[in-house]
C-alpha cells in the first residue's frame, strides 16, 4: 500500500472550521475503491496544524486519486485556507492494514 501523512498548516481564522472546509473532499476520497483510509487528526501542539493519515491500496489507487475531479477541485478550494504548502510523507508498505504495537499488547488480565 502507499502510506501517506501530510501536516496542514491552517490560516487561525479557519482552524475551527477546517473539517467543514475538507468534508466534502473527504468524504469523496473515502468512497475511492483504492482508499484504504483518510483520517484527519487535530494537533493538541498548535490548535492551526491537522495531520492527514492516509493509505491507498497501491500505486494505481494513488494515482487515480490524484487524478480524481474531487482532488483537482481541492486543489483549488483548500489553498486559500492554508498558511503554507502542506508538507507529506509518503512511501511504499508492505502490508494492507495497520498492525498491532506488540510492545504495548493489551491482555484480557484485568
Amino acid at each position: 500500500m502507499i502510506f501517506i501523512t501530510a501536516k496542514f498548516q491552517v490560516r487561525p481564522e479557519d482552524a475551527d472550521r477546517w473539517m467543514d472546509i475538507a468534508g466534502e473532499f473527504t468524504a469523496a476520497t473515502r468512497l475511492e475503491p483504492g482508499c484504504l483510509w483518510f483520517e484527519w487528526s487535530r494537533s493538541i501542539e498548535d490548535s492551526n496544524e491537522y495531520v492527514l493519515v492516509e493509505a491507498f491500496r497501491d500505486g494505481e489507487a494513488g494515482g487515480q486519486h490524484v487524478q480524481s475531479a474531487h482532488f483537482e477541485q481541492a486543489q483549488h478550494t483548500l489553498p486559500p485556507h492554508l498558511v503554507s504548502t502542506p508538507k507529506i510523507i509518503s512511501t511504499d508498505v508492505d502490508q494492507d492494514d495497520w498492525s498491532e504495537l506488540g510492545e504495548l499488547a493489551v491482555t484480557s488480565d484485568v
